[in-house]
């Protein structure tokens, strides 16, 4: 007659311990060494402008509003309103006309692939290997010829046109992950491609058409070379209105912080809103 025994379970080693305490010090000390210059922007947004300009910056220096109100306009500077809104315009119905053109072209790269189907993926991306100053002569002739100089439209073509190729590359990846079951069971069904996009592949790729769409989004709002050369007044945008704290007299370090602080803002509530679907998103495809 045999008699069970239990093993009692081994004790952590202390050099493994030590181990993984060293490493959540060091992911700590990461962490804070990347959110340091935020909260420097942020502390120096709240101090005037003599006590922004000292160096090293004063910590205790006192806290006022004097750069929030300049920046909104209302200690009588120009309103940042027009600016915010065209750089919203611009972002978001670019992002939605990339992810109405990327989902057919993913979906006939990944789930019905084309012959050569790899050459083309490379032929999207070889249009990003040009620098973007070599085509801004061109781009520029072509927007002044069609009098869409300053027209906030001319941005939407411009950025749809340059995150397209990026969208295309990201979402056939995620679109490889659909299941070739479920759409051939929606065509027994009767479905055709414009409902097998939007009801079947769409709500299965959720979390990819998110994380495309928020990059995407970030692109065409931090843009600043075309949005400089090609707007003037009316089709101002975000980045643009901002540099305009930089002047001859020199640089508003206050103004500017305050500045950059609001315009991140919106990036920043759209990353934190998707952020679950994000990582959904950019894990898709890591694991086969």
């Amino acid at each position: 007659m045999t008699t069970l025994t239990t093993a009692t379970p081994r004790r952590p080693r202390p050099r493994g311990r030590f181990q993984g305490a060293a490493l959540g010090v060091a992911a700590w000390l990461a962490g804070i060494l990347f959110v340091l210059p935020i909260l420097w922007l942020v502390l120096t947004s709240f101090h005037s402008e003599a006590d922004a300009a000292t160096n090293p910056p004063s910590l205790a220096a006192s806290l006022t509003l004097d750069s929030y109100r300049e920046f909104f306009g209302v200690a009588g500077g120009a309103s940042p309103w027009p600016a915010l809104i065209n750089s919203t315009t611009a972002s978001v119905v670019s992002t939605l006309l990339t992810l109405v053109l990327a989902l057919p072209a993913a979906y006939a790269l990944s789930i019905r692939p084309v012959k050569k189907w790899t050459d083309v993926l490379f032929f999207f991306l070889s249009t990003k290997m040009l620098p973007l100053v070599a085509g801004l002569l061109p781009i520029y002739l072509f927007a002044k010829n069609t009098g869409l100089l300053d027209n906030i439209w001319a941005l939407v073509i411009l950025y749809t046109a340059m995150n397209l190729p990026i969208a295309v590359w990201m979402m056939q990846s995620f679109l490889a992950e659909v299941p070739v079951a479920i759409i051939e069971a929606a065509q027994i069904d009767g479905a055709r491609l414009p409902t097998i996009l939007g009801r079947v592949v769409a709500p299965i790729a959720l979390p990819g058409i998110a994380a495309t769409s928020l990059i995407c989004f970030i692109f065409s709002w931090n843009e600043l070379l075309f949005a400089r050369v090609l707007t003037g007044v009316v089709a101002e945008t975000a980045p643009v209105f901002l540099t305009g704290f930089i002047t001859s007299q020199g640089l508003f370090l206050a103004k500017v912080c305050a500045a950059s602080l609001v315009i991140s803002l919106p990036v920043l509530a759209a990353g934190f809103a998707a952020q679950d679907k994000l990582v959904q998103g950019l894990s898709l495809g890591a694991v086969k």
